[in-house]
């Protein structure tokens, strides 16, 4: 039976995310799934037909490539990840366009880096780029830049959650839809017997990490960790996760439809501007500022800007302009923000009242370090 919420939720969603990752994609062995892309081409092309703009994060160049290439299994090396990478890419994007072409529409291949978003000016573009791609009725398939990105080839086949937050928040969709070779979260482990499907998740707390946390170790593990992280993102800026199963005949059809597949996370409060998404969730820090608890307080709960009597402390060298890091007293980054002073002089006014600034610097171009409309709270 539809719900209710889901059924408002997509009623009120007229641009979607939809991030679909490499074991969804590929066989067993590795190589391209071109059944499964077909049928999940289609899918996405359905929801589009009903007046939806539809954003495509696609995984699965590595499996492309090993397909092209005949490969028996995924390379170890580097740089014949890279190499099966760049071959992988001409075949998976006309995996996609084939489909797309069938039924009208073309794909557009967009791939980024993390330098593409993390400068402001470069971010900006990428935006006016994804959203003129829209207008002209084609849908954007991004993927990492495996070829250059050497920090996602070494970590999982092709993890491309965290990009599909930054995308999210980029265009400002309301949804994003993660696809996934499980169901959505469980409060254990899936393959266990007693362990439950998760259907809404209406905060993201500690006692929601714990399920995908190792009991003695404390870490996170497993790809679940990252679809956390980035639905963490996603909804602390306003807008709502979907994690469901990828491997599931019809489950966009079925999600748009308000069933309650998957696990949902709800939007936290009210979406956020363009510019404090690239701040809080998109560009790269350049150093730590460490807050007392009446800075923390006046910070995250009254919105206010940040002085220098509230600092105890600075990590990292950090220059004017910079994106900084504010964190609490237990070293937990609860907002970020542009910086007015470099880290040498936050240290030397750290802990002093606004009016003795100028005593110590010989100026005071700004009474705050960072003022409330450079900053952007991401824990509450």
């Amino acid at each position: 039976m539809p719900d209710p919420i889901r059924e408002q939720l997509f009623a009120a969603a007229k641009t979607i995310v939809v991030k679909v990752g490499t074991r969804v994609l590929t066989s067993p062995d590795g190589t391209l799934n071109h059944e499964r892309i077909d049928r999940l081409s289609e899918e996405l092309l359905a929801l589009r037909q009903q007046g939806r703009r539809m954003v495509l994060v696609s995984s699965g160049a590595v499996g492309a490539g090993m397909s092209r290439l005949k490969l028996p299994g995924r390379p170890t090396d580097l740089a014949k990840l890279q190499a099966v990478a760049a071959v992988g890419q001409v075949p998976l994007i006309q995996a996609y366009d084939r489909t797309f072409s069938q039924h009208g529409s073309q794909a557009a291949q967009v791939l980024l880096t993390a330098e593409d978003v993390d400068d402001r000016v470069r971010y900006l573009n990428v935006r006016n780029t994804l959203l003129s791609i829209l207008e002209f009725g084609a849908v954007p398939v991004i993927n990492e830049n495996d070829t250059v990105s050497v920090e996602e080839l070494q970590t999982t086949f092709g993890d491309n959650d965290r990009l599909a937050a930054m995308v999210t928040n980029l265009i400002r969709a309301p949804l994003l839809i993660i696809l996934s070779d499980i169901e959505g979260l469980y409060n254990g482990d899936p393959s266990l017997a007693g362990s439950q499907l998760i259907n809404t998740v209406p905060v993201i707390d500690q006692s929601v990490y714990a399920y995908v946390r190792d009991k003695k170790t404390g870490l996170s593990k497993g790809g679940m960790a990252s679809k956390l992280e980035a639905a963490r993102i996603v909804t602390t800026a306003g807008e709502n996760v979907i994690i469901a199963s990828g491997r599931r005949m019809d489950v966009l059809t079925q999600l748009s439809a308000g069933e309650p597949l998957g696990t949902l996370f709800q939007a936290q409060g009210k979406g956020i501007t363009p510019f404090k998404r690239w701040l809080g969730f998109t560009a790269q820090t350049r150093g730590r500022v460490q807050l007392d608890a009446g800075a923390r307080r006046a910070i995250v709960e009254q919105g206010r800007s940040l002085l220098a009597a509230g600092i105890t402390g600075t990590q990292g060298d950090f220059k004017k302009g910079d994106v900084v890091a504010l964190c609490d007293g237990e070293g937990q980054v609860v907002a970020r923000g542009l910086s007015n002073y470099s880290s040498e002089e936050v240290e030397r006014i750290k802990g002093l009242k606004s009016a003795k600034i100028a005593q110590v610097l010989g100026h005071r171009p700004y009474e705050e370090v960072i003022h409330r409309d450079n900053l952007a709270i991401v824990k509450k």
